[in-house]
């Protein structure tokens, strides 16, 4: 037991670790109408007309508006209809319906909901957990529970490349529908790998298949396949890990952007430089690479989501990351910064995600307020690393067009802290109000659903 729990610990803690094609990738939505409602995903699925959210207005009054994208912060008013952003008002304007909710945020920042680029929800929270990490139920749970500490923290929307089965995409619907408390969830689905690569490394086969978190892929025709599958599930994005050759890390971009998804890879040292010439859409983690691959990153547009920060609790707690055949390099703390300060420095766009495993997103929001701190330290100032954590990693998932800011038209994912954290990050950690999709989701920092509505019984039927 004691060996398939080291087995379970090493699986998780490997796969954790864990532009150019532009016009390809949008190319299938050049056949939409921008009349055509379209479900609110990097998809674009068409569905149904008609009103979406909560019933009614609702008012944040009087608070200072950071709106993400660039400018200071202002003296204003939030105005939300249903399950967008209405208007922002100028500071003593009352220009809102007579029957709105008007929430007082005086002294208050709104700004717009954090988003987290580096999730997995369904992970175990230790190596003794062999018996239910198998289990996609009490994965369900870990996940749902995972939610709410991320919504709680301020985060509207989280990226989760990679986690067990079906499970995330049950949990997006389940937000999507309001029934469950949690930020909008993109689930890549499987994390897409070859035998040997990162997340399989001293770990069985069988274990990996038992976890349903990798999908071994090799060749190009099955890494293709592989990302059909994922998309077939309801995949928002696709994550490709190293290693990979360099017609099966193209195939797989490829085919990724033919079905209108962007790609990440988790990838290091001459795979980075792969994954890019293959057309990758954004690089995760700190891991060595040329200067080479960092310009061609900048000349592509490839995107970076730098996670220093799960590196930083590794080194801390564990002493260093150790026994990996995918991270055999020199791996430290100011390596890791010194390469988020050579993105900066080449102009590569820089988000923000935490890629907590274990029982590490019980620390939140401590993690992701450290990580715009490595930002800052990096060189961004508290403001920018702040359009960061929104405005960028709205881009980098795909939905700038609908998330990421506070402008008239977005969705309604707001968050009100008491404080002014585009001044001091800490303040990010007294989330007063978090508002999700239009509806009030966190209330006085406590996550809330609204009662249940009863449905009519039908009466007996009446016989003649």
């Amino acid at each position: 037991m004691k060996t398939r729990a080291f087995a379970v610990l090493l699986l998780i803690l490997f796969f954790c670790s864990a532009g150019g094609a532009q016009e390809q990738r949008l190319e299938r939505r050049k056949y939409l109408d921008p009349k055509t409602p379209v479900s609110d995903d990097p998809r674009r699925v068409p569905v149904k007309p008609g009103p979406r959210g909560p019933e009614g207005t609702l008012v944040l009054s009087g608070g200072r508006i950071f709106d993400g994208t660039g400018g200071p912060a202002r003296e204003g008013t939030l105005v939300i209809e249903r399950n967008k952003i209405a208007k922002i008002l100028a500071a003593g304007s009352t220009d809102w319906p007579k029957d709105a909710r008007v929430i007082d945020v005086t002294g208050k920042t709104v700004l717009p909901g954090l988003i987290d680029l580096h999730t997995h929800l369904t992970y175990p929270l230790t190596a003794e957990e062999f018996g239910v990490a198998i289990s996609e139920s009490d994965a369900t749970l870990r996940g749902a529970e995972k939610l709410r500490y991320f919504l709680e923290s301020g985060i509207t929307s989280v990226r989760d490349v990679g986690s067990q089965g079906d499970v995330t995409f049950r949990l997006k619907e389940w937000v999507n529908q309001n029934r469950i408390s949690g930020p909008r969830v993109f689930p890549a689905g499987a994390f897409i790998t070859a035998e040997g690569g990162h997340s399989t490394e001293n770990t069985p086969d069988e274990l990996i298949r038992m976890m349903g978190a990798t999908r071994l892929a090799s060749g190009p025709d099955d890494w293709r396949l592989a990302v059909r599958e994922q998309f077939h599930k309801g995949a928002d994005v696709i994550k490709l890990g190293s290693y990979f050759s360099p017609e099966e890390v193209k195939a797989a971009v490829t085919e990724a952007h033919e079905l209108g998804l962007k790609v990440t890879v988790d990838a290091e040292t001459f795979y980075i430089q792969r994954a890019v010439e293959a057309g990758a859409d954004t690089i995760e983690h700190p891991l060595p690479r040329s200067e080479e691959t960092i310009q061609l990153m900048a000349k592509k547009g490839v995107a970076a989501d730098p996670t220093l920060i799960p590196y930083q609790i590794i080194f801390e707690e564990w002493g260093g990351y150790f026994g990996s055949t995918s991270r055999r390099f020199t791996f430290s703390k100011d390596a890791n910064l010194e390469m988020l300060k050579r993105l900066r420095k080449a102009g590569i766009k820089c988000g923000v995600g935490t890629d907590l495993i274990l029982h590490w997103y019980r620390y939140m929001p401590g993690p992701y307020i450290r990580e715009l701190k490595n930002f800052v330290e990096a060189g961004w100032s508290v403001p920018e690393a702040l359009v960061a954590a929104t405005k960028t990693n709205s881009e980098i998932l795909d939905m700038d067009d609908r998330l990421g800011t506070l402008q008239p038209g977005k969705l309604a994912d707001v968050l009100v802290v008491n404080g002014k954290p585009d001044e001091n990050l800490d303040d990010l950690a007294k989330v007063e109000l978090v508002i999700r999709d239009g509806y009030v989701a966190v209330e006085n920092g406590h996550a809330t659903l609204p009662r249940h509505t009863a449905v009519p019984m039908k009466g007996p039927e009446k016989r003649p």
